[in-house]
């Protein structure tokens, strides 16, 4: 495994829900602050901010609620993958030598239902919106079903992700959906786009999380268990490649951006898919996790109905996968999404998880899939 040159010493997170009344940066401040108490470092130690949002504009005007420091702070967006992406640039600050300290944030505040916009901000033509197809719930709904046609899995194999996000939920305190449902009810939920149904659909949601990095040389001043960032990456969609926005269905295919994501970051953390004890994969729906499951190497394509016959992917199984419920149990405010992963990962290695302790864990694997078409993969260890 490579030489670490960053350490999360700090995590925070102000739980995903509902909360009328309390403004998105408000909850970044609270999970800030929590990732600075977890951390013993005060707010003006900070030397580097990056904040990611999909709805705050100018997320980084947190500093006027942490405090007027001077702090460089920047603002970051790409997707689901914001989490991922402003941890990353708050560690390459530190590789570069312009931060000791630096703090990596995400939050938003979604209303209720599936995300709309005009489809000219993602690079599409109109007649794509008119068409219904915009709606991202669609997209996943007919991938799935062709992955499932294609891998010989049946439907089944959805509700018992869904059913294991649950339960895992019902043993998380910070959890959104902290009751659990079976694979019976969650088949016999509303059917919303063929095959997935209502509780195999995350929801949008609100909340914050952070995570504090600091030089890997020095991260024994503030904890006794750093967690360290082996790699982190980021790939768009190559021609050719059937992903989220994608306008139509190439003649001639080629893995996604996840694939892609995943090999680069195994390369650069100098492991591979065997080595890693625990994972977050991108759960936007059920259909997803069972996809990125392959694509980032646990298994074979068509294998992943036999892993969950087998509990391989429970807690105490031999890939956990989504500990803390993922995003069908928590919910998904976009730019605090991919922290939320890393809070769970941290916590899991520090062996601080409380119920959902997976025991020996050691590395931890997140991946996040932003539109259009974008895959971030982050590796620790500890």
């Amino acid at each position: 495994m490579t030489d670490p040159e960053v350490a999360i010493v700090g995590v925070g997170l102000h739980p995903f829900g509902r909360y009328p009344g309390k403004s998105a940066l408000q909850m970044g401040e609270d999970a800030t602050n929590e990732a600075l108490s977890d951390a013993g470092i005060r707010w003006e130690q900070v030397q580097a901010l990056y904040a990611g949002s999909m709805e705050v504009k100018n997320p980084e005007a947190i500093v006027g609620l942490l405090g007027e420091t001077g702090v460089p702070g920047r603002a970051v967006f790409t997707g689901c993958a914001t989490g991922a992406t402003s941890l990353a640039m708050a560690a390459n600050a530190i590789k570069l030598g312009e931060a000791d300290i630096a703090v990596a944030i995400g939050l938003d505040k979604h209303p209720r239902g599936a995300f709309s916009d005009d489809p000219s901000v993602s690079g599409l033509p109109l007649w794509y919106g008119q068409a219904g197809l915009f709606l991202t719930t669609h997209f996943f709904g007919m991938k799935i079903n062709r992955y499932m046609h294609e891998n010989g899995i049946s439907e089944s194999a959805l509700a018992k992700v869904a059913a294991k996000s649950f339960r895992n939920g019902s043993v998380t305190p910070h959890a959104w959906r902290n009751k659990p449902i079976s694979e019976q009810e969650v088949l016999e939920s509303q059917v919303l786009n063929y095959p997935l149904r209502q509780y195999m659909y995350c929801g949008p949601n609100e909340g914050g999380a952070a995570a504090i990095v600091v030089r890997a040389d020095i991260a024994r001043q503030f904890t006794d268990t750093p967690v360290y960032i082996r790699s982190s990456t980021l790939r768009s969609r190559r021609a050719g490649a059937f992903e989220l926005l994608s306008p139509s269905f190439p003649l001639e295919t080629v893995p996604g951006p996840v694939v892609d994501a995943s090999l680069e970051a195994y390369e650069k953390a100098g492991i591979g898919p065997e080595d890693v004890d625990i994972a977050q994969v991108q759960d936007t729906d059920a259909g997803s996790e069972l996809i990125h499951m392959a694509e980032n190497g646990f298994c074979a394509h068509g294998d992943q109905e036999q892993l969950l016959a087998e509990g391989a992917t429970e807690i105490g199984g031999r890939i956990p996968v989504n500990t803390d419920g993922g995003l069908l149990a928590n919910g998904e405010p976009v730019g605090a999404s991919g922290l939320r992963q890393i809070y769970e990962l941290v916590n899991q290695l520090k062996g601080r998880a409380g119920d959902r302790q997976v025991e020996n864990a050691k590395v931890g694997y997140a991946q996040l899939y932003g539109a259009p078409g974008t895959a971030a993969v982050t590796i620790l260890s500890r």
